[in-house]
């Protein structure tokens, strides 16, 4: 198995308003919101589909990151803001469930253990078992995972953990003890700084600027969730020697030292400016602007073609953060239409995107992507989409985002969590008789175990937001809002997604008017309801926007929201014969017995169904029919169906519940 263990991330190395409310009687309020080493390749001809993606014509009229880049902050005021983590705390239910099979993982791992190569590297003695996979002592990337942690252990303590948080403390202690012996400037890592010449010289190493953004993202997380001062003091020094180096360079040099992987760089200087108000960090953050990849995206052009996915959204959510703190609408156009055409032309059913790690295909050509390999949808990827997708959201509060966040959040996010251990994966594959591969917990340490403790640390970030006056329900989660600020704090009570329905309990509240947004998800239809205790209002709300409720509330008030869930057929753009379904939000997956799959199966980065048994997934057959004619629920199971009329019935049940072999896209006529 340790073979495989690097030969899916292999080829990185050296890559380079929906209207919000409808009008009601005196208790409701309508308002709207404002608005590389190359993979493999498929090269299919380029069809008419793809114009919906160039459809506008550029918005600028020269090329616009022809000229050197000048900082000039101007911040964005956000239409939408989220609450602070220790505002929101999750109640019993399958959010908190996977919350704390996180964090017994966490806790499983040893300080010691984990900070064995910044001790090794600065000369410092350690006696602790090294880590294995990516951040065994041989391996280029060691210390990304440290710093994810970093960020996982503080978004924890930032919901009130104090005992991760003390662990994270002495971890960051044990950072800066490394920082001080090593006295290179700032320079801190679990490698040498030699990496970095050898990326100077543009000689093959694996990515050294990733995973110092891993490391500086994790310091500056502990230092603005949970107010550690050494944090930032270790980030600060880090951040000059950053500084230091990249300003001794050409741009033309730099340009081309951006073709090697650099995670977030750009995406970190640009929050440490705006934490500090020091634009020395944005100025910085700046000579991370890869041009060949963002000028096409700020004129509305899609040139993602073979290009590899989680290099690049990193680079875009920067785009996003440099627009919040400068105003710059280049890199505003850049992170809007990388979303569009990524969510709306290069995702599949769950929401996440890629083969084997890459972009393919042109937009809409998905079906003959996924039949390149069964390495589908890099969990990472989905992750740092659904960060941009909160970005895009608080500039504009358009309920759109916040769907296609469900969507992931549901499916490719709860669903590669593993019940009780923990273990995530790295893909999640789309080919019929696929299964679920696992990290294990020190002998592998993929990008995605990294991005994958920090989601699950953060499931309460995205449930409510907030303006100055009004609030926000975006998901339907069992949790508490305490919105002190304004004497308001609410309790949601819902096993959603077993349930097609919520119930909003108003705790306390303070006597004047104020403004609740209820989120009426895309996927209901119109006959979802709204009553306020116990009495139905005259209007619902329509699918794919808020219902906004203003009255002078009162402690005991309650709101249900009923949201039925129905059966739909989202088929591949290319080949609408192979379809993929869907209850309300849920992805429905086929099911087949796991049978005897080896340990190296289980935990290589992908399924090799070339070597396990064969699964027979049969065709299906609709007749014209609705899918709720020949997809029946099963009595008694939740969430579970099964097909009729069939030569070969099937058992279907949402994809975040198959821990066995599934089938998600089916060849129906």
């Amino acid at each position: 198995m340790k073979k495989n263990l690097m030969n899916r991330r292999a080829f990185a190395q050296g890559l380079a308003l929906a209207p919000l409310g409808l009008a009601a009687a005196s208790s409701l309020l309508a308002q709207t919101p404002g608005n590389a080493t190359a993979a493999p390749a498929v090269v299919p001809p380029k069809r008419k589909t793809d114009a919906a993606y160039n459809r506008h014509p550029p918005v600028h009229e020269v090329e616009p990151f022809a000229e050197p880049l000048v900082f000039t902050r101007n911040e964005a005021k956000p239409l939408v803001q989220p609450f602070a983590l220790h505002q929101v705390r999750l109640e019993p239910g399958l959010f908190q469930q996977a919350r704390d099979w996180n964090r017994g993982y966490l806790m499983r791992l040893p300080n010691d253990r984990l900070l064995h190569n910044f001790r090794v590297t600065a000369g410092l003695p350690s006696t602790a078992e090294p880590l294995g996979g990516w951040e065994s002592p041989t391996q280029e990337l060691r210390g990304h995972f440290v710093g994810h942690y970093l960020s996982a252990a503080a978004l924890l303590a930032g919901s009130g953990d104090a005992e991760m948080k003390a662990k994270a403390n002495a971890l960051v202690a044990g950072i800066a003890a490394c920082q001080t012996k090593l006295n290179e400037g700032g320079y801190v890592s679990a490698f040498p700084s030699e990496l970095f010449i050898r990326l100077d010289k543009r000689e093959r190493v694996w990515a050294p600027f990733y995973t110092l953004h891993k490391v500086m993202a994790g310091l500056l997380d502990m230092y603005v969730l949970t107010g550690n001062r050494q944090a930032l003091d270790v980030l600060l020094k880090l951040a000059d020697w950053v500084d230091a180096w990249t300003a001794s360079k050409q741009e033309e040099h730099m340009q081309d030292i951006l073709k090697t992987e650099y995670g977030g760089m750009n995406d970190v200087l640009y929050q440490l400016a705006a934490v500090t108000k020091d634009d020395r960090w944005a100025r910085t953050g700046d000579r991370f602007t890869k041009k060949i990849f963002f000028t096409p995206l700020a004129m509305r052009r899609d040139e993602l073609f073979q290009l590899h996915v989680n290099t690049h959204v990193p680079q875009v959510i920067g785009a996003a953060q440099r627009y919040e703190i400068s105003s710059d609408h280049r890199f505003g156009d850049v992170s809007s239409f990388f979303w569009e055409t990524v969510a709306e032309g290069r995702s599949y059913v769950t929401g996440g995107s890629g083969n084997t790690e890459s972009w393919l295909t042109h937009p809409n050509d998905r079906a003959a992507e996924m039949k390149v390999s069964s390495h589908h949808q890099e969990c990472c990827c989905a992750y740092n989409m659904m960060k941009l997708s909160r970005h895009l959201y608080g500039r504009s509060g358009d309920p759109r985002y916040l769907d296609y966040y469900e969507r992931n959040l549901l499916n490719h996010r709860i669903g590669t969590i593993q019940p009780e251990t923990g273990m995530t994966s790295y893909f999640l594959s789309m080919t019929p008789g696929a299964w679920k591969t696992l990290s294990t917990d020190d002998q592998t340490f993929w990008c995605c175990t990294g991005t994958g403790v920090e989601e699950y640390a953060k499931l309460n970030d995205t449930i409510y937001w907030h303006d100055e006056e009004s609030l926000y329900v975006n998901l339907f989660v069992a949790s508490r809002l305490d919105w002190a600020e304004k004497g308001i704090r609410v309790k949601q009570q819902t096993t959603f997604p077993t349930e097609a329905r919520t119930l909003l309990m108003i705790e306390a509240t303070p006597a004047k008017r104020w403004t609740m947004h209820l989120r009426v998800p895309a996927w209901t239809d119109n006959s979802s309801e709204v009553r306020i205790n116990g009495r139905a209002l005259d209007v619902s709300g329509t699918p794919g926007s808020y219902l906004t409720i203003t009255r002078a509330w009162r402690a005991g008030d309650h709101v249900e929201l009923l949201m039925p869930m129905r059966l739909t057929v989202e088929p591949l753009p290319d080949e609408p014969t192979l379809q993929a379904f869907l209850y309300g939000p849920l992805v429905l997956a086929g099911q087949f017995a796991k049978g005897d799959l080896s340990d190296d199966l289980m935990h290589n980065q992908g399924p090799e169904l070339q070597e396990a048994a064969k699964v027979d997934v049969p065709a299906l057959s609709a007749k014209g029919q609705q899918p709720e004619e020949w997809i029946k629920p099963v009595p008694g199971h939740e969430l579970e169906f099964k097909t009729t009329g069939q030569a070969q019935n099937v058992t279907l049940k949402p994809l975040y519940q198959s821990w066995e072999r599934f089938a998600v896209y089916w060849m129906v006529t």
